[in-house]
C-alpha cells in the first residue's frame, strides 16, 4: 500500500532534509572561515562552537519546514511553490539566527559568531535544498512512470469531471495515481472512458471498502447527483480512506475557484483575484509610484523631444485625452501624446485606426509604433487611475460592444488598467484577437504575483515597445 510506503518516505526526506541543513551550515562555515572568503581575523570562535549551533539550527529548521508544507507529497507540491516555501522557511529561519545574534550580543561566544557564516549558510541552505528536492522528484518521477509507487484511485460518479481527472492521470504518468475503476448508477457496468470502466453502481463502494486495496476516493458526481453526496462521504470516512472531491462546474464557472472559511461556513469564491488582497495590493500600488517617478525621470528627454515635433508638424493639443473604462467599470481620462489630425469626437469615438489611416500624423505614425504616444499614461498611474502593468483599457463605445460578445470580457475590470500587459507580450495588441487578449488577461489576473509584473516589465523592453500592428 501506498500509505505505508508514504510514511517511509516522509522518515527517509526528514532525514535527507536534516543532512542537508548540516552539510550547508558546514560548507558555509567552511568556505567563509577556512578558506577565508570572509576576510582574516573573523574565525576567532573555536571551531566546536560552530558546530554546537546544529544541535539547534537543525531541529528548528525541520520544524521551519513542517510549518511551510515541505514535507507534502510532490504529487501535490509543484517546483514553484516548493521552491518559493524553501525561500520562506530558510529567511524565516535567518531572521531568527539573526535575531538571536542580536539579543545575545553581550554574551562573548554569541558576539564572535561570524554573521558572513549566517548570510552564507542561507544562501547555501536554499540551494542545497532545491538541488535535492529536484533530485527527488526526478527519482520519484521515473519510478512512478515504470509503474511503481503507484497510487489506487476509485471514481465515485461518471461525469465530465471523472473524465478530465482521468485525462490528467493518463497525460501525467509520473504523478504516480492508478485510476482502478468508476463507479455509477447509470452507465452500464463495462463502459470505458480510456481504459478506465465503469465497474460497478455506487452501491458497491462499501464493498470495495471493505477490501481495503484503496489509497484513494475521488468523489466525480455528475451535478444533478450531489443529492447522494452526503451518503457517499459518510461511507468513505467511515473507512479511513482518503477522500478528495472533483466538483462537476467547470461548464458553469469556467475559471479557478477558491475556497474561504465563513467561521466554519466553506464559500466558494468563482475567481480568485489575488489583488483583491489588501496588501498585494499596497505592494503593486508602491512599485507602480516608484516605477512612475522614476520612467519619467529617464524618458524626459524622449518626451521633450516628442513634444517638440508634435508642436512643429501639426497643429492642435499636444496631449489627447480619451475616456476609458479603468477599475470597477469607473470611466477615466487617459493621456496620450497625440498622433492623429484634430477631429470631431463623434467621429473618433467608435472607429478603428486603419493600415494607412490618413488622420495618423507622420511623427504620429512613427511615435505609434514605438509606443511612445503611450509615455504620458505615466501621469494616469501616478493618479492611480492606471498601473504599470494590467489589462490595457479601452473605450466606453467597444466596452458595451464586447461584453455581450465576449464571455467573460468585463472581469478585466477588476483590477487597475495597465500601460503594458500579458497579452502585449505576447503580441495581441492593435489589430489582434479579442478573444485571445482576453484570454490572457484573465491569466494575469489570476495568476498575479508581483514577480510577474516584473518579467511582463521585462519583456515589454523586447517585445512590448514596437507595435507591428500600430497603424
Amino acid at each position: 500500500m501506498i500509505k505505508d510506503n508514504q510514511k517511509r518516505f516522509n522518515r527517509l526526506h526528514v532525514v535527507l532534509d536534516a543532512l542537508v541543513i548540516a552539510a550547508a551550515y558546514v560548507l558555509s562555515w567552511f568556505f567563509m572561515l577556512e578558506v577565508g572568503l570572509a576576510g582574516k581575523g573573523i574565525g576567532v570562535l573555536p571551531v566546536w562552537m560552530y558546530m554546537t549551533a546544529l544541535v539547534f539550527i537543525v531541529p528548528v529548521y525541520l520544524l521551519l519546514y513542517t510549518i511551510f508544507h515541505l514535507f507534502t507529497p510532490k504529487r501535490v507540491q509543484g517546483r514553484r511553490l516548493e521552491f518559493a516555501n524553501i525561500c520562506k522557511a530558510n529567511l524565516v529561519g535567518f531572521f531568527l539566527i539573526t535575531m538571536v545574534l542580536y539579543l545575545g550580543r553581550e554574551n562573548p561566544y554569541l558576539h564572535h559568531f561570524s554573521s558572513k557564516v549566517v548570510g552564507a549558510f542561507f544562501v547555501m541552505n536554499v540551494l542545497l535544498e532545491t538541488v535535492e528536492r529536484n533530485l527527488i522528484r526526478m527519482v520519484l518521477r521515473s519510478v512512478r512512470s515504470k509503474g511503481y509507487n503507484q497510487k489506487h484511485v476509485l471514481l465515485v460518479g461518471y461525469s465530465r469531471a471523472a473524465e478530465g481527472y482521468i485525462d490528467r492521470v493518463l497525460a501525467n504518468p509520473e504523478w504516480g495515481y492508478q485510476v482502478r475503476g468508476i463507479l455509477d448508477d447509470h452507465m452500464e457496468r463495462g463502459t470505458d472512458y480510456r481504459g478506465v470502466k465503469v465497474i460497478g453502481s455506487i452501491r458497491n463502494l462499501n464493498n470495495i471498502l471493505d477490501l481495503n486495496v484503496l489509497d484513494e476516493i475521488a468523489i466525480t458526481l455528475s451535478i444533478q447527483e450531489y443529492g447522494n453526496l452526503e451518503q457517499i462521504v459518510a461511507a468513505c470516512e467511515k473507512s479511513g480512506v482518503h477522500t478528495k472531491f472533483i466538483p462537476d462546474y467547470n461548464n458553469i464557472i469556467p475559471t479557478r475557484p477558491y475556497t474561504e472559511d465563513l467561521q466554519g461556513l466553506p464559500v466558494i469564491n468563482i475567481r480568485h483575484v489575488p489583488l483583491n488582497d489588501p496588501l498585494n495590493a499596497a505592494m503593486k500600488r508602491a512599485v507602480d509610484i516608484f516605477g512612475a517617478i522614476v520612467a519619467l525621470i529617464l524618458f524626459s528627454p524622449i518626451m521633450l523631444v516628442t513634444a517638440v515635433m508634435i508642436k512643429i508638424t501639426s497643429p492642435g493639443p499636444l496631449i489627447y485625452k480619451q475616456e476609458r473604462v479603468g477599475l470597477h467599470n469607473r470611466p477615466f481620462r487617459m493621456y496620450k501624446f497625440r498622433s492623429m489630425e484634430v477631429q470631431s469626437p463623434d467621429k473618433e469615438r467608435g472607429q478603428w485606426t486603419t493600415p494607412h489611416d490618413p488622420r495618423v500624423t507622420p511623427i504620429g505614425r512613427f511615435i505609434r509604433k514605438t509606443s511612445i504616444d503611450e509615455m504620458p499614461q505615466l501621469v494616469n498611474v501616478l493618479m492611480g487611475d492606471m498601473s504599470l502593468v494590467g489589462p490595457r483599457p479601452e473605450r466606453p463605445f467597444f466596452v458595451e460592444r464586447f461584453k455581450e460578445e465576449i464571455p467573460r470580457y468585463m472581469i478585466k475590470h477588476q483590477v487597475r488598467p495597465g500601460m503594458t500587459g500579458w497579452a502585449q507580450v505576447n503580441g495581441y495588441r492593435g489589430d489582434t484577437s479579442i478573444t485571445k487578449r482576453i484570454e490572457h488577461d484573465l491569466y494575469y489576473i489570476e495568476n498575479w504575483t508581483l514577480g510577474f509584473d516584473f518579467k511582463i516589465l521585462f519583456l515589454t523592453f523586447f517585445k512590448g515597445f514596437i507595435n507591428k500592428n500600430a497603424y
